[in-house]
């Protein structure tokens, strides 16, 4: 995402944007743990959050993670199933 537009990947225009709410959320709920991770990054370097604040985004994007590769393996496995199911008639 961050190639194809040139920014950093962060919380904010381009990828979150108030105009186009259903490619926000599904920009946030896919890229949402590197979101988290650029701006707690960012505002470490800036000082503005401290040693165990960066360490609770590291826990909140790793758990974040996780529960969407739970969600995308669900899918994916409730697609292949109704996929074996439909029927050709030739």
């Amino acid at each position: 995402m961050e190639l194809f537009s040139g920014r950093r990947l962060a919380f904010a225009e381009p990828y979150v944007s108030p105009v186009h709410i259903l490619r926000s959320l599904a920009a946030t709920a896919c890229a949402g743990p590197f979101m988290l991770t650029n701006e707690a990054l960012a505002a470490r370097r800036e000082g503005r959050i401290g040693t165990m604040a960066l360490l609770s985004c590291g826990c909140t994007a790793i758990v974040w993670a996780l529960a969407l590769g739970v969600v995308l393996i669900a899918i994916a496995s409730w697609a292949t199933e109704n996929l074996g199911s439909f029927e050709f008639a030739g």
